[in-house]
């Protein structure tokens, strides 16, 4: 795959490391000794802001927002967005100005969810922040501020939620790339790539980018917001639309694409005391910080599906998307439910 023929800029800090975790694994096998063999590939140290999964998306979206002569980024999340925070950083980084939409979208009015975390960050990056209300159209509300900053005089390049375009999902199929050269390197043999999955880019971009280099090994994402054949159907898509932008559409089929969507909870963004018990695990085993939207559900569902017997014996590799810096936007929420 011949990745530099779509001009990425290059910021991240690659490769990110590839480290196992024994502590945490001798946390989930239990007296029967079983359970799995677990890794971590630590997205959470791609450099950019804090880093995170978003980062590699943005070192192909700025290589074309630039190629286009754009001025201003254009982007969208939640409240607590870290796609919206590392596109802050990328603006600043390139001398770009930024533009972004924060949706209400959990309904939380607490101090720290709207104004400390990401958010805090999001102003100090010196980004342009407008709120709407939960429910909003955000591809309506990205083409209205688009035609703004256009009508003020401005170029603006409008990045989708989560960086998730097939430009974006690149960044996770040159990650599959990398990923599976560290394993070789090393002699390890991976059973299972597991990772949160939510705007679908992170997952779509890693079949993709497997699927193409020929490398027979399968990814389950674990959903944090979309029903599970909702979730399905737009990683797939994205999965065939990025290998088809490499080449290879055909290679990518509907059986590579699993999502588990059992762990979502009460909503996008919402958590419950097993997703504090998940992020509190992690951090206490491995000194491993998860954020409590995505990579928190992502181990609360690794850990009941190893409970399960999902992963016994097998050598499973726990994509680490960052997003630690969400944390301080729900310390009132977890104020006394940490033990």
């Amino acid at each position: 795959m011949h990745f530099a023929r779509f001009n990425p800029v290059r910021f991240a800090h690659l490769p990110t490391p590839l480290e196992p975790l024994p502590r945490l694994s001798e946390a989930l096998s239990g007296p029967a000794a079983g359970g799995p063999n677990l890794w971590v590939k630590r997205d959470d140290c791609t450099g950019l802001a804090g880093g995170g999964n978003k980062t590699r998306k943005l070192e192909f979206l700025l290589g074309d927002a630039l190629a286009n002569e754009a001025d201003t980024l254009v982007t969208q999340g939640a409240v607590q967005s870290n796609h919206v925070r590392q596109t802050a950083a990328a603006a600043a980084r390139f001398g770009l100005d930024c533009e972004i939409i924060l949706e209400e979208r959990t309904g939380s009015t607490a101090v720290d969810y709207t104004q400390g975390g990401n958010v805090l960050l999001d102003q100090l990056l010196g980004a342009r922040i407008r709120r709407v209300p939960a429910g909003t159209d955000m591809n309506l509300a990205l083409a209205e501020v688009a035609a703004e900053v256009h009508a003020a005089g401005g170029s603006p390049y409008v990045i989708p939620g989560g960086g998730s375009n097939i430009i974006g999902a690149l960044g996770y199929a040159e990650c599959a790339l990398e990923l599976v050269a560290q394993a070789n390197g090393m002699g390890l043999e991976i059973d299972l790539i597991v990772t949160a999955t939510g705007s679908a880019g992170t997952q779509a971009g890693l079949v993709a980018g497997l699927a193409v280099m020929g490398a027979d090994i399968p990814v389950l994402g674990i959903g944090v917001r979309a029903p599970r054949d909702v979730q399905e159907a737009n990683v797939f898509k994205l999965a065939a639309d990025t290998a088809g932008l490499l080449g290879h559409r055909e290679r990518v089929t509907r059986e590579m694409v699993e999502c588990d969507c059992d762990f979502v909870g009460a909503g996008y963004g919402l958590i419950d005391q097993l997703v504090i018990d998940a992020l509190t695990l992690a951090a206490r085993t491995e000194g491993l910080v998860l954020d409590p939207v995505y990579s928190g559900k992502a181990m609360k569902g690794l850990i009941a599906l190893s409970a399960a017997g999902r992963f016994d014996g097998e050598t499973v590799v726990f994509l680490h998307t960052g997003g630690a810096q969400g944390l301080f936007g729900y310390q009132s929420e977890m104020e006394g439910r940490l033990t």
